[in-house]
């Protein structure tokens, strides 16, 4: 089905007339939200920027290409997307359309991640700053007038990112080493920030890859949570069936945390916000009766 719709985007864009954008001075895709969060952030008045997966309560791993999806990406002088496998899609759409105009910002590439690393590196720490940084060294080389502007707010974004990596750092320190799991390798990243010790990842890898866990894997988890071995269970709150809600259910009855994390960033809030957001609450989380 997925394959199907792709090829009908490629297929159909070339037919259809007209574009997305209003005529600012650099038009930008955003294969994710939190992408085109930063991508504004930095670009300011001088860019338009449209996010492709802007939906919290989709699943984005159910993503299908439309032939709208595959205009943006054409009429796009700028295309952000994570890569790592995380959206194939894009590649796709990017191949039907070619163009020595339009340039592309894969996040995956700037921090060195490869098709089989878990692909959620929005939650590296490491990651925001280098797509800003390349946003703003490629709105500079489109837009030279506005330099400046855009070096300015790279600045400002930088330093907005210290209140997090402060919140980071404090967290390690109170909670370093010890034990989290998850249903997913979603928020997998910021847990090695972090230094917590996340255990059942062969059960998570299943999940995240659309496998059934082993029995055995699903024995361990289970005994982790009534035994209490982890403080916290993190679990995705855009994909939950009725293996995530048993275990849910288990860690509420053993005393254990629960905290969901999103694949998409929600309504109203910024990537900063998104991110102090889930640190406070897994904070929290691991400072209660399990501890």
């Amino acid at each position: 089905m997925r394959k199907f719709a792709l090829a009908l985007a490629a297929a159909l864009f070339t037919l259809m007339p007209g574009t997305s954008f209003a005529g600012a001075s650099i038009k930008v895709v955003a294969a994710e939200n939190f992408y085109a969060d930063i991508a504004q952030q930095i670009g300011g008045p001088e860019v338009e920027v449209v996010s492709i997966l802007n939906n919290p309560n989709q699943d984005p791993h159910d993503f299908e290409a439309s032939p709208s999806t595959a205009r943006q990406i054409a009429d796009a002088e700028l295309v952000v997307y994570s890569g790592a496998d995380y959206d194939p899609w894009v590649k796709s759409l990017l191949a039907a359309s070619p163009s020595d105009h339009r340039k592309v910002i894969v996040a995956a590439d700037l921090v060195h991640r490869v098709s089989g690393d878990n692909p959620h590196i929005w939650y590296d720490p490491q990651t925001m700053p280098a797509v800003a940084a390349a946003l703003a060294a490629e709105f500079s080389s489109r837009d030279p007038a506005h330099k400046a502007d855009y070096e300015a707010r790279l600045a400002a974004f930088d330093a907005s990112l210290q209140p997090m990596l402060q919140k980071i750092a404090e967290m390690k320190q109170k909670h370093a080493g010890d034990a989290v799991t998850a249903t997913e390798p979603v928020f997998g990243y910021m847990i090695d920030a972090l230094g917590y010790d996340m255990r059942n990842q062969s059960f998570q890898i299943s999940v995240m890859n659309d496998t059934e866990p082993s029995a055995s894997d699903f024995a361990a988890f289970q005994e982790d949570l009534k035994t209490r071995k982890v403080k916290v269970l993190i679990y995705n709150d855009q994909v939950t069936d009725d293996m995530t809600e048993k275990l849910k259910e288990l860690a509420q009855q053993s005393g254990v945390g629960i905290i969901g994390v999103t694949e998409t960033l929600p309504a109203g809030m910024t990537y900063q916000s998104w991110m102090m957001d889930e640190l406070t609450r897994l904070d929290k989380a691991m400072s209660g009766p399990a501890s």
